[in-house]
């Protein structure tokens, strides 16, 4: 269970930021009909004879128009299904849409909802439905109420996401509008959780959208200095302490891995260090997140085609940033430290080279194979820094490696673990954030392929098991320390939009994460 943030009353409405609008999200409890909105909302199952609740409600105040349409076969109630009617003077509101939501017999779940409401924001976006009241009655009792009003929020604020803010012609930007949203729960003893969960709810999703907006912006936009400039935003409005690394301290620090990759470029690098005091003590849970703000590959130059998504390897930085932002917000009763060592990987006269060799933070030495596998280097050095400021469970995430889109598509993102209760623990945090993972190998015998005849280690092992050999070059510098490796390649990007997907950076995993976080609080 989420815990609700510490001291202050509970906000009275939820906001979605949205171009040009803000649309707030209520809860109340009572009769969807007496709710005064432009459009209902209610729902039926795929092949209902009877109607139910606040829908047979609806369907009554309107002479059954609802129960019509079914039986004319023009509405089914298959899964996420659309059907808009004109509701007459029968009903406050002007329109009422029958939102389908599947068999019976397949068991609703919060990731199903989510996934729905998700989908259907949009239609309802593009169907300029105004001000909006949602009927819960028959959605949300299979599933407890707050974990219910949080996968109802995230649907909303996540699939209404868009990033659009660089069209200048209104006619090239995401047509349509949504008004003021409320969710009705017809049981009173449910209306408290409901709120709960939607405020919740909207804590994640706004960590998720902000980590969107660092990984869309494009990188003459989103430079390292810009993204410290937004951490340290950030951390003013929610009491997270801030500390950029500077290069001049970086250096006096010896973290020579991570100066490596920013060798080649004009931008300064930035190691970002946000920390947030919610237990006792002075260890941490280390969320560590690669930030390379464009990747061309440095002298190991990458293919110009499709390079410009290169903008995106910031995502495991954006994705620690914005987590830390949903962790201050939501006051569990744990330290965390996030760590974000951004840089540009380019090329230039004064950039690392293939077969150079470059020394850790920690003293270990590093053979640079190939510039490309620039992502590791930065975080040797984080997982190096993370342990000397007393964190004593690291996760780091990152656009690692093509081989994990290879293995595992754009489905699930690849985890890797030195300690089993990190891996149980990511894995109950990702079932509960509805983002797949799986469990990827760790033995002993791929370590052999980042031997190095020079140095202590080198920074590839070739193609073969490139995930893996990545992910043991990071074990390294973890060492004994429980930890785990995230590698987001494949899920850093949606083609499309699908559920609380939208074309464009994920923001895949900030609510892992955070339920991760708030795991260890408990």
């Amino acid at each position: 269970m989420l815990r609700a943030p510490a001291g202050g009353a509970r906000r009275p409405a939820v906001l979605i930021t949205l171009k040009e609008r803000v649309v707030q999200l209520h809860v109340a409890g009572g009769n969807l009909t007496a709710q005064r909105v432009d459009t209902y909302v209610v729902t039926v199952p795929e092949g209902a004879r009877r109607l139910a609740g606040q829908t047979a409600a609806v369907d009554r105040a309107l002479d059954g128009a609802i129960a019509a349409q079914l039986a004319a076969g023009v509405a089914t109630g298959k899964d996420g299904e659309i059907t808009a009617l004109a509701a007459g003077d029968g009903v406050h509101a002007q329109r009422v849409v029958v939102l389908g939501t599947g068999k019976r017999d397949e068991a609703e779940t919060a990731d199903r909802l989510r996934t729905r409401i998700a989908n259907a924001s949009r239609r309802l976006r593009t169907l300029g439905v105004g001000s909006v009241a949602l009927g819960l009655g028959g959605v949300t009792s299979p599933i407890d109420p707050a974990s219910a009003g949080r996968a109802i929020a995230e649907g909303l604020l996540l699939g209404l996401y868009r990033f659009d803010k660089h069209h200048t012609r209104a006619a090239d930007r995401a047509q349509g509008s949504i008004g003021d949203v409320t969710l009705v729960e017809p049981a009173a003893g449910r209306v408290a959780e409901v709120r709960r969960g939607v405020e919740q709810g909207r804590v994640l999703a706004e960590g998720q959208n902000l980590a969107r907006d660092l990984g869309n912006e494009p990188a003459n936009l989103m430079t390292p200095t810009i993204v410290a400039q937004q951490a340290q935003r950030i951390a003013s409005e929610t009491g997270l302490e801030c500390k950029v690394i500077e290069r001049a301290e970086a250096e006096r620090l010896k973290m020579g891995s991570f100066l490596s990759v920013a060798n080649g470029s004009v931008q300064p690098p930035k190691f970002i260090v946000l920390t947030y005091r919610g237990g006792r003590g002075n260890r941490f849970v280390g969320l560590l997140g690669k930030g390379i703000t464009f990747d061309t590959g440095g002298i190991s130059l990458k293919p110009g085609d499709g390079m410009e998504s290169m903008k995106g390897d910031m995502t495991g930085a954006a994705s620690v940033i914005g987590a830390m932002q949903a962790i201050a917000r939501l006051a569990p009763r744990v330290n965390v430290m996030g760590i974000a060592p951004c840089t540009e990987n380019m090329p230039s006269g004064s950039a690392t080279k293939p077969g150079d060799v470059v020394y850790a933070m920690d003293g270990q030495s590093i053979e640079v194979i190939n510039t490309d596998a620039e992502g590791r280097l930065v975080l040797a050095d984080a997982l190096a820094y993370a342990k000397q400021q007393g964190c004593d469970t690291l996760v780091d995430i990152a656009t690692l490696t093509g081989a994990m889109n290879v293995a595992l598509g754009s489905v699930r993102f690849g985890v890797f673990a030195n300690n089993d209760r990190v891996w149980s623990d990511l894995e109950r945090a990702s079932g509960a954030a509805g983002e797949r993972v799986w469990r990827m190998p760790l033995d002993r015998e791929y370590a052999d392929q980042i031997k190095s005849d020079v140095a202590d280690v080198k920074n590839t092992g070739g193609r073969a098991a490139g995930s893996v050999t990545a992910a043991k070059f990071l074990e390294r510098f973890a060492g004994n320390t429980p930890w785990a490796h995230l590698d987001i390649a494949g899920v850093m990007n949606a083609s499309s939009d699908r559920g609380v997907l939208v074309k464009g950076n994920s923001g895949i995993p900030v609510r892992t994460l955070v339920h991760f976080v708030l795991g260890r609080a408990r």
